[in-house]
């Protein structure tokens, strides 16, 4: 497909924190426009995470096509470049037989890839990854932070100094290349021929934490301590960082009781959304619509939609 043969085509983005309903939401556009879904989650990507990552269910994902759940291993190393290419040559292909397709999720850099365009960050070897992870896990976030200061002090300005994932990232490509990390992030938007129509489920903030903390004891009740239990064996994998999940293995390794890690989990996801909120509001500019808000986002789609020629 060329690219004026997609100029009419319309790509709406159904962000969001965790928890604000975004599956709901995307399945009524989709069904709207009898379309499909291309996830934008960095963590229901990976087939053996379901009930931890909040999974659509299966009535969900069989009364509207999903793309890119469950559709790698924790095994594999998966980036945002990745995602961006895989993400792009399903929505390309998506286009080809509708005219509205759906992107959903509450992974920040996945969204921006696909709005705007990603910068092209070099493959750093694994095991360079892996030297500087062990560095930050033995001694902490100050060895990282003085290595940027000498390799690439820009970025060591504008970092969240406290975000250990970033830092290594920015070591490592720095360290791999001879570069400066920041020398990559050029900031140029890449050409994207469709239209975006970018929203934001906007819940008050009390009733969202509310519903987060619910949903963690009706995970708890579906089994998700034995999902982490299938997976523990790999539990040091880069994929398994994540919120919940390292609770957990905390509790198998019993360094926590489970009573003691809920509302660590309870409080980690509450950070989370909070994060993710910050986010949306610093990035981008986003229609914010109170859920479930499908009526209002099919309005926007029908004033931005250009005429066709």
């Amino acid at each position: 497909m060329g690219d004026k043969d997609i100029s009419n085509k319309v790509l709406v983005v159904i962000a969001g924190p965790t928890g604000s309903g975004k599956t709901e939401v995307a399945i009524d556009v989709a069904k709207h426009f009898q379309s499909e879904i291309v996830s934008a989650d960095s963590r229901q990507v990976y087939k053996e995470l379901c009930i931890g990552v909040n999974r659509p269910t299966e009535d969900q994902l069989a009364t509207v096509p999903h793309h890119l759940i469950g559709y790698t291993s924790i095994m594999d190393p998966y980036s945002a470049g990745h995602y961006t290419t895989d993400a792009l040559n399903v929505i390309y292909a998506l286009f080809a037989r509708h005219e509205v397709v759906v992107l959903s999720g509450g992974t920040g850099l996945y969204l921006k890839s696909i709005i705007e365009g990603f910068d092209a960050m070099p493959e750093v070897p694994e095991e360079v990854t892996k030297r500087w992870t062990s560095i930050w896990e033995k001694s902490g976030l100050q060895p990282l932070l003085d290595a940027l200061k000498e390799l690439d002090p820009d970025y060591l300005a504008i970092v969240d100094q406290d975000n250990h994932s970033r830092l290594i990232r920015a070591v490592a490509v720095s360290d791999y290349t001879g570069r400066p990390f920041s020398s990559y992030r050029k900031g140029v938007r890449s050409d994207r021929f469709f239209r975006v129509v970018p929203v934001v489920l906007d819940v008050p903030r009390k009733d969202l934490y509310a519903r987060l903390d619910q949903r963690v004891l009706q995970m708890m009740e579906q089994g998700w301590l034995k999902e982490v239990e299938s997976i523990y064996p790999h539990r040091n994998l880069r994929a398994l960082q994540t919120v919940g999940y390292t609770e957990l293995f905390e509790v198998i390794d019993k360094k926590l009781t489970l009573e003691e890690a809920i509302p660590k989990i309870q409080q980690a996801t509450r950070n989370y959304a909070k994060r993710q909120i910050t986010w949306f509001r610093n990035q981008g500019k986003w229609n914010w619509i109170v859920p479930p808000g499908a009526d209002e986002i099919l309005k926007l789609i029908d004033l931005t939609r250009p005429l066709k020629e």
